[in-house]
């Protein structure tokens, strides 16, 4: 059986002609009648009744020629993917994103990929950076953006940008009109932080260690969102990263205030394996993610 023959039985089903089923598939009507008998031997069971001016399709032979379709159908899509994989921009890409940076970049990031790869979608996936490193690892997704360190064997790692931390305090707070908070009077307020297996939680009490003692006063919470949220309500002080700071997420009820210098800050970095075949959509995603932050900087300078 070959997909020549599955071409002829579908051909003659549409046309009902050995003639013009013959003229469809470039071929001449002996070979295609020469083709379809052996199928039939080989397959055991008549596909067609030959008439002198028609031909009908027998009950198996309908069952046979739908089937037919669908392994041709699927034969074309093989062909489809193959074309598409010879173009590294086109066709799906899983991006996964650390919960503290996803809100704050993939709104800027989507269009700006989108600009650059029209027929590369995301599948976007948002988690702690221990669940992401395993999904990268398994093959589960292709590529995600985290904050480093970030080192698993097999994995190349980019670096994208430096993103500096703020201390936010409620309006009226006593500090709200300070040019600058050291990181070590964070114990001597109420703190508030992300909860335990976010890296930004780590590195907010490398910043501040201080935040280590068992006396310091320290609320846990999911989501920066929610931090933003609870410093606003008067709750406490706490530290956000500048992405969470631009205008567009400004709260009157929430004052940043700058670190002493030199200010803590993360690096943002995009990680993908070593063996991934399409490092064209690798270089999209760091071209789209350095159009963001120049956005980024423009806006800041605005404000």
């Amino acid at each position: 059986m070959t997909l020549n023959e599955l071409r002829y039985i579908v051909a003659v089903a549409q046309e009902r002609n050995f003639g013009r089923a013959a003229a469809k598939c470039f071929v001449s009507q002996p070979a295609l009648s020469v083709a379809i008998q052996k199928l039939e031997d080989e397959l055991g069971a008549p596909l067609f009744e030959r008439g002198k001016n028609e031909v009908t399709i027998t009950p198996v032979g309908e069952r046979i020629v739908e089937q037919a379709q669908k392994v041709l159908e699927e034969t074309a899509r093989i062909r489809e993917i193959a074309q598409a994989g010879r173009n590294q921009l086109v066709g799906l890409l899983k991006l996964g994103v650390i919960y503290t940076v996803g809100p704050y970049l993939l709104a800027d990031l989507i269009p700006a990929l989108h600009a650059r790869a029209p027929q590369m979608p995301l599948d976007i996936e948002e988690n702690l950076t221990e669940n992401l490193e395993a999904a990268l690892r398994t093959g589960r997704i292709d590529a995600v953006i985290i904050a480093l360190p970030f080192q698993p064997p097999g994995i190349i790692t980019d670096f994208l940008y430096e993103e500096p931390f703020q201390v936010v305090v409620p309006h009226g707070h006593k500090w709200a009109k300070r040019k600058s908070i050291a990181p070590d009077e964070l114990p001597a307020e109420h703190t508030i932080l992300l909860n335990v297996g976010h890296c930004f939680r780590d590195q907010v009490l490398d910043a501040c260690p201080e935040l280590n003692r068992a006396e310091a006063q320290v609320t846990r919470t999911n989501s920066l969102e929610t931090v933003r949220n609870m410093v606003a309500s008067g709750l406490g002080v706490s530290v956000l990263p500048r992405d969470a700071l631009t205008p567009k997420y400004h709260s009157r009820l929430v004052v940043p205030v700058p670190f002493t210098k030199p200010a803590p800050a993360r690096r943002i970095a995009l990680a993908y394996r070593r063996s991934f075949p399409r490092p064209a959509a690798i270089a999209a995603i760091r071209d789209a993610v350095a159009a963001c932050r120049a956005k980024v900087g423009s806006a800041s300078r605005a404000a």
